[in-house]
């Protein structure tokens, strides 16, 4: 047998490769082996039928909470965050980031806990307060932002940390962004800014023309206060002349900070986000947000292009975090790969805040590859007939046997 696997009959979209047609997909040694038009099925140990689906790189959302171990009442370090497995796969997502639970105070712990145990590849951006979203009273705490410290254990732990977050900052001044683009500058990575409270004194407008450098990550950017159309109905230009700086915009859909007034208008008129992520915790997840796959769906029914909404959910975001290697399936890359469904019929969807928006399209998971190992089989396409299988499944061999009462 040349490969382990075969994902067949399935349409392949890989933006940064230009493929989006019919293609197999080929695996081997939990490597991407092959993409071709038409890969034999008497050359793989184990075919997948995939027929009527699209298969695209494992999805990588560049925007969550995971601290869910530090045990924080009504914190985003704490009982906000949830732990990666048992969200990730199930939505296609194969690479997760979490933004600024943890500072420079308790990454480590952070890391040990959560971040090396987990089947999900996972990345950080830490906190430039030490002790990150322990607290929105320790977010404000600019006695506690050490651009130093900060970039120090950045360049320690750079097989994790990707970069600096500033998040829910109250007072009028710019020192969050500032001491966050002083660390990320020392330690050579982006800085992602949730914006908080938006104040007079501090524009948004002022951040993403002249504060963020090229490479910087505005996130939330179809939140409520968020300047995005002006009377005449247009996109404000200050967006895309941003855009042109560098600056990147991120969805981070979360519990508060998504609104279908901002976002329709945008898509519709061709202002895309560079990423698509969820801001995933335990406010989000039940009500608005959902997941990953009905965030990519909203933007869908909006008018985004499949191809460009898929772009935004892995390889633009791996390119984000400086990792380029992940959100694509080139020949040689991990066989991290998302199996959708795009089901059709009536679909409604809801904001943040309630607000609603009917379509005809979702997206769905259906299988999930991970290193090139099953880790999401919503429709059984992997198992075998148990009338296939015999007497002894789920037996242990020589160490239990079948005792029928006498």
């Amino acid at each position: 047998m040349r490969f382990d696997l075969l994902l067949h009959g399935g349409h392949v979209i890989d933006p940064k490769h230009g493929v989006d047609a019919p293609k197999d997909v080929a695996v081997t040694a939990g490597k991407i082996a092959a993409v071709d038009d038409a890969v034999p099925p008497g050359q793989a140990a184990k075919v997948l039928d995939v027929s009527g689906l699209y298969v695209v790189p494992g999805l990588v959302d560049l925007h969550v909470h995971l601290y869910a171990t530090a045990g924080n009442r009504d914190a985003w370090a704490g009982d906000y965050s949830v732990l990666p497995d048992g969200f990730s796969f199930r939505s296609g997502v194969t690479t997760m980031v979490d933004t600024g639970s943890a500072g420079w105070r308790n990454f480590e712990d952070f890391r040990f806990r959560v971040l090396d145990r987990a089947a999900t590849r996972t990345y950080a951006f830490v906190n430039i307060v030490g002790l990150g979203m322990s607290s929105i009273e320790a977010e404000q705490n600019i006695f506690d932002m050490d651009p130093r410290r900060t970039a120090d254990l950045a360049r320690e732990h750079t097989d994790k940390i990707v970069g600096v977050k500033t998040a829910h900052y109250e007072l009028p001044d710019w020192v969050s962004v500032e001491r966050s683009v002083e660390a990320g500058a020392l330690a050579g990575i982006p800085v992602m800014v949730d914006f908080g409270y938006f104040r007079r004194e501090r524009p948004y407008h002022e951040l993403v023309a002249r504060k963020l450098r090229p490479g910087d990550i505005s996130t939330h950017c179809f939140r409520g206060p968020v300047p995005c159309v002006g009377a005449d109905g247009r996109v404000l230009s200050y967006l895309s002349e941003a855009r042109k700086r560098g600056v990147l915009f991120d969805v981070g859909h979360g519990g508060g900070s998504f609104v279908f007034g901002n976002a329709v208008p945008c898509i519709r008129q061709g202002f895309y986000p560079d990423t698509i992520s969820t801001d995933l915790h335990c406010l989000s997840m039940n009500l608005g947000m959902l997941d990953m796959t009905t965030t990519m769906s909203k933007f869908l029914i909006m008018g985004m292009p499949l191809s460009d909404v898929i772009r935004a959910s892995t390889v633009a975001a791996g390119e984000a975090i400086g990792h380029p290697e992940h959100g694509h399936l080139g020949v040689g890359a991990a066989a991290d790969v998302a199996v959708l469904n795009l089901l059709r019929g009536p679909f409604g969807f809801r904001d943040s805040f309630g607000g609603s928006l009917q379509g005809d399209r979702r997206l769905c998971c259906e299988l999930t590859l991970k290193d090139g190992q099953v880790v999401w089989d919503w429709n059984g396409r992997g198992g075998v007939d148990y009338r296939r299988m015999g007497d002894a499944v789920g037996i242990r061999p020589g160490e239990e046997r079948v005792m029928p009462p006498a």
